[in-house]
């Protein structure tokens, strides 16, 4: 796709070619409504379901969609991933169904579950894991450089969690299934952590529907996106201190930030208060468990840092991977 002179990483037809790949492989996750958050928000709301995914988020359209177009040599070679849990466990997931090896590098901290999970999806259904989990500090130690000295010593692909075209594309699978379901819609709220998943989602949303607008949400503590569209450069922040760990990233990407640029009209942040208040919301509801991340979108709409009364909204509920433990203490917060 070219905007102006410029060419972008990825174009309409990278997603309608992962949606073929992803067919049959991925789940066509269901749309969600609700009467209560259309009175709400004054909207109607269309949420979808990418917390009902593979491995439980979004994730896994755009690690099976690289994984898949591996050369035989990288097969044999096998994955590499950093990610503090759901590009994880997608990146372990995709590799046992293609049937390499995996190298998955987390954070310490990363939650139980996502790490309990990436380390179960290694293992293959004979029961013998040719794969590992690598810890490192997030707050100390550089994850990508580590995956790139890994890369090195093992002859493996590296699959970045957001910046690689494969990666952008398979996630923007996740618009166009929603956009094809629903029809029309005025705006699209997606989570923005580095910037795959809002990158492939505007270029599928923008062609599908050219009026619409793409508005992005981050975190209050991790809204390096923001900064960076106000100041026309990539912006680098510390790593955020949020609920939501899929965010906890300090700059968007070389390739995301260029299709955030041209086609997201702006980013907006929500707090871990307002977070909060929204998975309570999913839980009381909808009877939906959505993680602290996946909640950003909705909770932009829900707790009236948007106003879109009338319009047509779509929401990417992006993930539904949380601690139980954690989750049981969230939900019982005033």
């Amino acid at each position: 796709m070219l905007v102006g002179m410029t060419p972008l990483a990825i174009e309409f037809s990278d997603i309608a070619a992962a949606a073929q790949r992803l067919h049959g492989v991925a789940h066509r996750t269901p749309v969600l409504q609700s009467r209560f958050a259309d009175e709400r928000c004054g909207a109607r709301v269309f949420f979808k379901a990418e917390h009902l995914q593979r491995m439980g988020a979004f994730k896994f359209r755009g690690a099976y969609n690289a994984l898949a177009q591996f050369t035989p040599e990288q097969k044999r070679a096998g994955a590499l991933a950093f990610s503090s849990g759901n590009h994880a466990q997608a990146i372990a997931l995709s590799a046992r169904l293609l049937g390499m090896p995996s190298v998955i590098v987390m954070p310490q901290d990363a939650p139980a579950a996502k790490l309990a999970a990436t380390r179960a999806y290694q293992v293959n259904p004979a029961g013998a894991a040719r794969s590992e989990v690598i810890l490192f500090d997030r707050y100390t130690e550089d994850r990508a450089a580590i995956g790139a000295r890994i890369a090195a010593e093992r002859g493996m692909t590296l699959i970045p969690p957001f910046d690689h075209p494969h990666v952008m594309a398979g996630q923007g699978t996740a618009a166009l299934e929603l956009i094809n379901e629903v029809g029309h819609l005025d705006a699209l709220l997606v989570c923005v952590g580095g910037g795959g998943l809002i990158s492939g989602c505007a270029v599928a949303a923008r062609h599908k529907l050219p009026a619409i607008e793409v508005i992005g949400v981050e975190p209050e503590a991790g809204n390096d996106t923001q900064l960076s569209l106000a100041q026309g450069k990539i912006v680098t922040i510390a790593v955020p201190q949020t609920l939501a760990d899929g965010a906890q990233t300090t700059a968007s990407g070389t390739l995301t930030f260029p299709v955030i640029q041209a086609l997201v009209q702006r980013i907006v942040t929500v707090s871990d208060a307002q977070l909060v208040s929204t998975m309570q919301f999913f839980a009381e509801r909808m009877k939906q468990v959505v993680e602290p991340t996946g909640c950003l979108g909705a909770a932009a709409l829900l707790e009236g840092v948007l106003d879109l009364r009338g319009a047509r909204v779509g929401v990417i509920l992006s993930g539904g991977n949380v601690d139980l433990p954690a989750y049981a203490r969230l939900l019982s917060t005033p």
